[in-house]
């Protein structure tokens, strides 16, 4: 069974380590499209409204800085254990000022509340985003 998730890619990390690219083949990562551009042609209208009205109309609202509005996402998707979602969002997340340090501190609360698999899940996810920084 092919592993998924954070594990695929601390496996992936780990079993490319010392490995020498073959002719022509790079062996820095590849930076998968935006979950958005790859599903575009088939949900047009999913994407619309993801751009026009959740990134175009919500995150730019004035009652919440967009600071908290990804430490509200993160911990969101930390809980649901939406682990896909979450790459992108803690990078959004450091982008909009959050520290690493914050954000393992709402991995390490929500381990409480959320479950100690999807702190961990979250953990690696993070760990993989923020060694990519």
């Amino acid at each position: 069974m092919a592993e998924t998730g954070a594990w695929a890619m601390v496996h992936e990390r780990t079993s490319t380590q010392g490995r020498q690219p073959r002719k022509g083949q790079s062996m820095a990562p590849q930076q998968p499209a935006s979950a958005r551009d790859q599903v575009r042609d088939i949900v047009p209208g999913l994407i619309d409204l993801s751009e026009r009205v959740l990134f175009g109309e919500v995150w730019e609202r004035p009652g919440l800085s967009k600071r908290d509005r990804s430490l509200i996402t993160c911990a969101t998707l930390i809980a649901l254990g939406r682990e896909k979602q979450l790459v992108g969002h803690l990078q959004r997340a450091l982008d909009n000022g959050l520290t690493q340090n914050e954000l393992s501190e709402v991995i390490t609360h929500l381990a409480f509340y959320a479950g100690w698999p999807a702190a961990m899940t979250a953990a690696l996810v993070a760990k993989q985003v923020f060694e990519g920084r």
